[in-house]
């Protein structure tokens, strides 16, 4: 059991060094493409932006080369912005009010959601707004993710007996499948073991720097 707990740990432990080289990767492509951000904000120069303009593609040609069947499914792709707004609302309520009884730290939802790169000056008005949206619909999906995993935590913090095709953050507390004892001795400790959160987040890592 220990050497176990000893292997999750050194997991855990490249999973946050892994996570730190990825804002350090991304700094340098701050760097290589000429761009800051602060607090928040991304500017490029009036140089860099100069450039960029000068690499839309128009509308007429956008929509010209694009596929009749593109186009034709482009209103369900729509259509799917609905049912997310309702997910969005009903999730921020539930944790609004739930998560405070249970005792469960609240999922910001402003580290998911990221909605950024409309601001890019070489994407015409088509692909801007594809890019909210697609920035908003996976942020939200992220988010409600995140919620579900310490909602699960807290209810059922068992791993499966089958493999997961992809696991959640909150899955690396969950008591082993089948593990009857170590379930009623812990229950109550893993259920409540939100310690970890707010540490090793690319945003707080670029925060620090």
């Amino acid at each position: 059991m220990n050497n176990k707990l000893n292997d999750l740990n050194d997991l855990l432990n490249q999973m946050h060094k892994l996570e730190q080289e990825l804002v350090r990767e991304l700094q340098t492509k701050e760097q290589e493409f000429l761009y800051e951000l602060r607090e928040n904000k991304i500017r490029f120069s009036k140089e860099v932006r100069a450039g960029h303009r000068k690499l839309i593609k128009h509308l007429y040609s956008y929509i010209l080369d694009s596929r009749f069947l593109i186009i034709f499914t482009a209103p369900l792709l729509w259509i799917c912005l609905f049912p997310i707004l309702l997910m969005d609302l009903f999730a921020s309520l539930y944790q609004t009010v739930c998560f405070p009884i249970y005792g469960i730290p609240k999922v910001r939802r402003s580290d998911f959601v990221i909605v950024d790169r409309h601001h890019l000056a070489y994407l015409n008005a088509i692909e801007k707004l594809n890019c909210v949206y697609c920035g908003y619909a996976n942020g939200i999906l992220a988010y409600l993710v995140e919620i579900a995993g310490r909602t699960e935590q807290y209810w059922c913090p068992i791993k499966h007996a089958r493999r997961v095709a992809g696991i959640h953050s909150r899955y690396q507390h969950f008591i082993d499948y089948g593990d009857a004892r170590n379930y009623r001795d812990r229950i109550e400790v893993v259920r409540r073991k939100f310690d970890d959160i707010g540490t090793g987040q690319p945003e707080d890592e670029r925060g620090k720097e």
